[in-house]
């Protein structure tokens, strides 16, 4: 059992979990993930560790709740535990040791970007931070950022920072010059958005991959994807690929398969029949690559 030992709101719908976990606290790396299952029979989910405290023995966890696994996630309390939490898993980022690095987080991505931030700092990079949400409210891990490099802040509104996208701002550091590498990390169409800017200017793009996940071992094949035209499995391979070579398209369309069945998830049984658990029809299997 992993207790909780805090728990904050960082924006309406994102909130980190600070987990007790002290193996992988110690060992983890920039990029690495964990698999957590809330309870017996509770699906598994994959989770970027965000932050990890060594000498305190804690990990941090960022959920965004959109589905019935991580609003039941979120809705622990302090004190309370997650049953397993399994890690880490995946390759390290790719990290240059010196030079410019430009790290893009796109809402609950930004929590991605932090670690390789992090530790981009660490080997002595000048890191700049591009970041952005839909809203002030949405804007996260800014203060952490802050402490490592420059940060700009694009919010949809101009409510907070400067309005605009975040591929707008990342336009314009490209253009002033200096930038070694970038790593991108949010909603696909924003990882397609900014690998296409940065591919005319041959700066390598290196990007953080979602698909579904089950076992963390690459037996699944849930989360299979085309990296320059070889088959790839995220929890083994990546979760980071160079975003140049990513078929965005076949991304986004298997990131759907399973959508209709968490909709139905979240559907309140009524009149007493539950429209989710047996009475589910057999999901339609992944194409093979």
């Amino acid at each position: 059992m992993h207790t909780l030992t805090a728990k904050f709101q960082l924006s309406p719908n994102v909130t980190r979990l600070d987990v007790e976990a002290r193996r992988i606290a110690e060992i983890r790396q920039p990029g690495q993930f964990v698999i957590v299952r809330r309870g017996i029979g509770a699906e598994r989910i994959p989770l970027t560790i965000a932050d990890a405290d060594p000498a305190a023995g804690t990990i941090a966890l960022v959920i965004q709740a959109v589905g019935k696994s991580t609003r039941e996630l979120v809705a622990l309390a302090a004190g309370e535990a997650i049953l397993d939490i399994s890690g880490p898993l995946g390759h390290p980022s790719e990290m240059i040791s010196s030079g410019r690095a430009l790290c893009v987080g796109g809402g609950v991505g930004t929590a991605v970007v932090h670690p390789i931030a992090q530790g981009l700092h660490q080997r002595g990079v000048e890191v700049i931070s591009i970041i952005g949400g839909r809203s002030r409210e949405w804007v996260i891990f800014e203060e952490e950022l802050r402490r490592l490099g420059q940060v700009v802040v694009c919010t949809d509104d101009g409510s907070y920072g400067r309005k605009g996208f975040v591929t707008d701002a990342t336009r314009e550091v490209l253009e002033a010059g200096g930038v070694d590498i970038v790593y991108a990390v949010g909603p696909v169409p924003m990882m397609r958005a900014v690998a296409n800017l940065t591919r005319p200017f041959g700066v390598r793009t290196i990007v953080s991959l979602n698909p579904v996940m089950v076992d963390g071992t690459g037996m699944c094949g849930g989360c299979r994807v085309d990296i320059g035209g070889q088959t790839k499995f995220a929890c083994v391979d990546g979760p980071e690929f160079d975003g140049h070579l990513v078929d965005f398209d076949l991304l986004a369309e298997r990131l759907g398969t399973y959508r209709e069945f968490e909709q139905q998830a979240n559907t309140p049984c009524d009149a007493g029949t539950c429209r989710v658990g047996l009475t589910h029809p057999t999901p339609t299997p992944i194409p093979q690559s």
